[in-house]
């Protein structure tokens, strides 16, 4: 955005740009015609690029997470569950301080779900198969029907909240607890 003319940034799907995700930018004193949207070229995003091929250490512990969607639960909005639970998961996900984890994210939904784990930073290790290294990250974008591998180690004690930034995929069960023993 370093040439002065019209910019428009928005989301990419026509129907959800003109609902309102979507803004122009304009240049002060730089008269220009009406604002016109270009669509970029079709691409997908792919945290890899940002990444290497280093190795990673062994965990000491793996955790998988499989996280399923209950349509038109009560009351007629879609569930949320992480390995087969709402919210909340009493004593199922404990850390041990210093320990080295490594996070299975599947996501067993046709919906993305940008997940994000408080206090803590993990490594990609992997998405949808495709290995990685050296992507510290607090939220992943995980696929429809894809996976994402992560490693953390344990350096946060207490209480640490996991869950899908979609505000209405929490409030309907899309988050756990993690605890340190």
């Amino acid at each position: 955005m370093n040439q002065p003319v019209i910019w428009i940034l928005g989301e990419l799907r026509d129907v959800a740009r003109q609902s309102g995700m979507g803004i122009v930018v304009e240049y002060a004193n730089h008269a220009q015609p009406r604002p016109q949207w270009l669509a970029p070229p079709p691409s997908r995003w792919d945290y890899t690029l940002f990444g290497n091929t280093a190795p990673h250490p062994a965990p000491d512990q793996i955790i998988d997470m499989v996280f399923e969607k209950v349509p038109g639960g009560p009351p007629g909005i879609n569930h949320w569950l992480v390995n087969g639970k709402e919210y909340p998961h009493e004593r199922e996900f404990v850390f041990r301080q210093g320990g080295r984890y490594r996070l299975v994210f599947r996501n067993r939904s046709n919906d993305s779900h940008p997940l994000h784990m408080h206090r803590h930073l993990f490594e990609l290790v992997e998405l949808n198969g495709k290995p990685t290294a050296g992507i510290k990250k607090d939220t992943v974008v995980v696929p429809a029907f894809g996976r994402a591998i992560v490693d953390l180690i344990a350096d946060q004690p207490g209480l640490s909240l996991f869950h899908c930034h979609i505000q209405q995929h929490m409030d309907f069960g899309f988050m756990a607890l993690f605890r340190y023993a």
